[in-house]
C-alpha cells in the first residue's frame, strides 16, 4: 500500500535511503532533514514496514523535484519504484506543477518515465538553495533529469 509518510516512518526512510547512500547510489538524507521534510514523503508499507519511499518537494511555482527514491533491496524489481514515482507526479498535476526534476545516479530509470537529460544550469534555484551546501558541490555526480507534465 502507498500512502503519505508520516513521523512514525521517519528512521525506516533514513535507513532505506542511507542503505544506498552507503553505496554511492544515492545522497544521505539526516533524520533533521526527513523530519523536516516528511510532508514531501510518500511510503511503500506492508504491515508495519517500510519498503519504499520517495519525496515530492516544491522548489518553486512551476518546478518540484523528485527525492529520496528508494526501495528495499529484498523488493526491487517488483514495480514499487515505479508506484511511488508515479503517486509523486500525480501528486505534482494536483499542485499545477509544469515540471518535475530529478537527481539521480540511476538515469535509465527515469528516461522510462519520460524523464530526459538536463544541463544542471537549467535548475538555477535547486543549485543554489540546496547543492551548494552539499559535501558534493560543486563535484557531484548525479544527472539532472527533468520531465513536463
Amino acid at each position: 500500500m502507498i500512502r503519505k509518510a508520516n513521523v512514525g516512518d521517519v528512521k525506516k526512510i533514513q535507513k532505506l535511503v542511507n542503505y544506498y547512500a552507503k553505496r554511492d547510489r544515492m545522497l544521505p538524507r539526516s533524520l533533521n532533514e526527513l523530519y523536516e521534510n516528511i510532508r514531501d514523503f510518500f511510503v511503500y508499507v506492508e504491515g508495519k514496514s517500510v519498503y519504499g519511499a520517495c519525496a515530492l518537494h516544491v522548489d518553486w511555482e512551476d518546478l518540484a523535484e523528485i527525492k529520496s527514491l528508494a526501495v528495499a533491496k529484498s523488493k526491487c524489481s517488483s514495480g514499487i519504484g515505479s508506484r511511488l514515482l508515479e503517486e509523486c507526479i500525480k501528486e505534482a498535476r494536483s499542485l499545477k506543477i509544469k515540471k518535475v526534476f530529478a537527481l539521480t545516479y540511476v538515469p535509465g530509470f527515469f528516461e522510462k518515465f519520460k524523464f530526459s537529460v538536463v544541463d544542471k544550469k537549467e535548475l538555477p534555484h535547486k543549485i543554489w538553495s540546496e547543492c551548494i551546501k552539499c559535501v558534493y558541490f560543486p563535484g557531484c555526480k548525479e544527472i539532472a533529469m527533468m520531465r513536463e507534465i
